[in-house]
This record gives structure tokens, C-alpha cells and sequence, in this order.
């Protein structure tokens, strides 16, 4: 099985031959670290099993893509061959190496930074480990016990030794100059501030957005920064074993039921998620909303929920037509939505990527650009 080949055309593929990541890239073995996953289909997330097939499994782990290793609390490598997750979201998984290097990137690491990572299948650590030329400098933690298991027993098997614990990189955490986070947060926690040396930095991503936030610990114990301009989403953190999510009763309810309120939408059907820069800027006003879109001939429908119980259906059959929108609930969703791109369309941006960024000591984070301003 000729990995590395597969191994230097992944590392071709995303960063330059000089670059200090084109080596880790080229001599971390992916596939070891993702042995199985589940892979979307459309009557569910169906197992992958690489020593099933060794091209798909060199194909996959040596693309760059998301390998997604666990759905719900069903972990690919205690899953069954045959297997298919019918229910749940991913809660973990190998994140594409690009945007991997490029959450590291943003770091600004030099060869002397003490790093906190986050685990996940443990493919990100090894990479810092190679990049940091051994790994007495690395820390990596996991919320899941059984995914620091697995990925300390990888990391080992291809002679890399770093710090890595099952722990809530929410809480208690050690000193480091840099950690970089790929579950996201809302807002960051207090936690990281006291961790961060002085002049240490974070990154990290904005729960339930695009948002990526780079900041630098500040002499008052708080951080300045930015949202970077490239956007990227990442699963949120979590403490128990999966996330709430909408119920099959909650999804019924918002394709069939009469509406409260029933308009026409002036603009062509959008599924915010498809949008950065309107799904961000919708996060942020309001959190919590979760999306479906389905298509049944010529008609395309685009549902949203909310956890507060609101709920809307956007419906049209042509892709340039005003949908019909039907809403319910006690806030109006889609007109959220509308007023968000009626501010697109009126100044032809929205002003969250490229916003300041000003962290307080206790976590309370402040985005601003121009007039505008948002705290979370």
C-alpha cells in the first residue's frame, strides 16, 4: 500500500513544496488515523471500512475532504459492517487537511510555541507534532474519552508521544502560548484567556457560523483581534455523548402545518447555510436555528427552526421566483432572514468578516466593524 505517494500528492495539492506544512502533510500517515468513517448517503450515513478496500481507503484518507468518524454517539470504529446511521449529526470527525493547516496558519506558530490542539481522530495533532519537529510541545484534548484512546494509540504507532487527555477544553486548562480550536464556541471561554501566556493567541470559530477568531492575549488578561476573512465552520463543543437537535415531530410540524403568517419573499429562495456571510450574520442575531432544504420535482423548500419553538417554510418551483413563505411561532424567521439581505442587497456587504474582535478577561466577546457592533 504505497500511502506516501497518496500522502505527497495531498501535500501538493494543498500548500507550497517551501511551506513548513508541505512535510507534515507529506509523512503523516492519514490513513492510520481514520480506519473508518461514515459517509453521507441518501438513506443515511453508511460505514466505510478501509481494509475493505484499500484504493477507496487511500482515495478518501489522501483527499481533501472531511472524513466524518462518529454520527450521534456511534462511533465508526465500534460500528458494524453493514452499518447505517438513520439518526444523529456528526459529532466528530478528520476536518479536510487544508482547512486544518489553515486554523494553524492563522495561529502564527514558530518553533518554540507550546500548542494546545484539539484531538478529534488525531490527524491535526500529528501534523503539529511534525511541524513542531517532535512533540513535547504539544497538548490535545478530546471531550471523548474513546477518541483520546484511539487517537493516542495512532499517534504512537508512528513514534509521536504528546500531551493528550479526555478533557472539556471549556474548563480548567494549562499554560500555552497558542491553542487553536477546531470545535467551535460562543463565546470564548474565560478558561483560554487565563491559559494563554502573555502575547499567546487563539484560534478558534464562532458556534453556529462561518466565523473564524483570531485573537492576541492583551496586558489586561483579555484579547484583541479579528474575524479572518476566509470563512470555515466547525462542530460546536459539547459535554454529554450528542447534541439536541430538532425532533422528527418538530421537522412535521414545520412541512405541513398551517402558518400564523403566510407572504411572498421578494427575493429568490436562498438555504442560508450555502451563504456565509448571511448564515453568520443570522447566527449571531439569532442562534439556534436549525436548516433543511428538500426538493420533489419542480418544487424546492427550504425549512428553519428554531429552538424557542418558531418555525418557517420558504416553497417556490423556479430557481429566480419569489418563494411562499409560511411562518409560525413567536419570531418571525425568514423575516429575520429577509432583513439580513435587504442590508446585503442595500450596501452590498455585511460588515462580519473583517470585524474587530475585543475579548474581555471573563470570556465576553465584542464584534465590530464601522457602526455596527455585536456581543455574544
Amino acid at each position: 500500500m504505497d500511502w506516501a505517494t497518496h500522502a505527497s500528492h495531498l501535500a501538493d495539492s494543498v500548500t507550497r513544496h517551501d511551506s513548513q506544512w508541505y512535510g507534515p502533510l507529506a509523512t503523516v500517515p492519514r490513513h492510520l488515523f481514520v480506519p473508518r468513517w461514515w459517509e453521507k448517503q441518501q438513506k443515511g450515513w453508511e460505514l466505510r471500512d478501509g481494509a475493505a478496500d484499500a484504493e477507496r481507503w487511500m482515495q478518501a484518507a489522501y483527499s481533501d475532504r472531511t472524513l466524518v468518524t462518529r454520527i450521534g454517539s456511534r462511533h465508526a470504529d465500534r460500528a458494524e459492517i453493514g452499518d447505517v446511521a438513520t439518526e444523529g449529526l456528526p459529532t466528530s470527525s478528520s476536518t479536510l487537511p487544508s482547512l486544518v493547516v489553515s486554523m494553524y496558519r492563522h495561529a502564527h506558530i514558530d518553533d518554540e510555541s507550546e500548542v494546545l490542539v484539539t484531538t478529534g481522530s488525531g490527524y491535526g495533532t500529528a501534523l503539529m507534532c511534525r511541524r513542531l519537529g517532535g512533540d513535547s510541545r504539544v497538548t490535545s484534548v478530546d471531550i471523548d474519552p474513546h477518541l483520546v484512546q484511539e487517537a493516542e494509540q495512532r499517534l504512537n504507532s508512528i513514534g509521536l508521544r504528546p500531551t493528550i487527555a479526555a478533557a472539556d477544553i471549556t474548563g480548567p486548562l494549562g499554560t500555552y502560548d497558542r491553542i487553536i480550536s477546531t470545535v467551535s464556541v460562543r463565546p470564548v471561554p474565560a478558561s483560554w484567556l487565563e491559559a494563554l501566556r502573555p502575547g499567546g493567541r487563539l484560534v478558534t470559530t464562532i458556534a453556529g457560523t462561518g466565523l473564524v477568531l483570531t485573537a492576541d492575549k492583551t496586558a489586561d488578561g483579555g484579547a484583541s483581534g479579528r474575524i479572518e476573512p476566509d470563512p470555515a465552520g466547525f462542530m460546536k463543543t459539547r459535554q454529554g455523548e450528542d447534541y439536541e437537535y430538532p425532533p422528527p415531530s418538530a421537522w412535521h410540524l414545520a412541512q405541513h402545518e398551517d402558518a400564523q403568517e403566510v407572504s411572498t419573499c421578494r427575493y429568490p429562495l436562498l438555504y442560508p447555510p450555502d451563504s456565509w456571510e448571511v448564515y453568520s450574520m443570522l447566527a449571531l442575531s439569532l442562534p439556534g436555528i436549525s436548516y433543511r432544504q428538500e426538493t420533489e420535482g419542480d418544487v424546492r423548500t427550504v425549512l428553519m427552526l428554531h429552538t424557542d419553538g418558531s418555525w418557517a417554510r420558504a416553497t417556490t418551483t423556479g430557481f429566480l421566483d419569489s418563494p411562499i413563505v409560511h411562518q409560525s411561532g413567536p419570531t418571525r424567521l425568514w423575516s429575520e432572514l429577509q432583513r439580513i439581505r435587504n442590508r446585503l442587497n442595500r450596501e452590498g456587504a455585511l460588515p462580519v468578516y473583517g470585524a474587530r474582535v475585543t475579548i474581555t478577561p471573563d470570556g465576553e466577546t465584542t464584534l465590530s466593524r464601522g457602526s455596527w457592533s455585536h456581543t455574544l
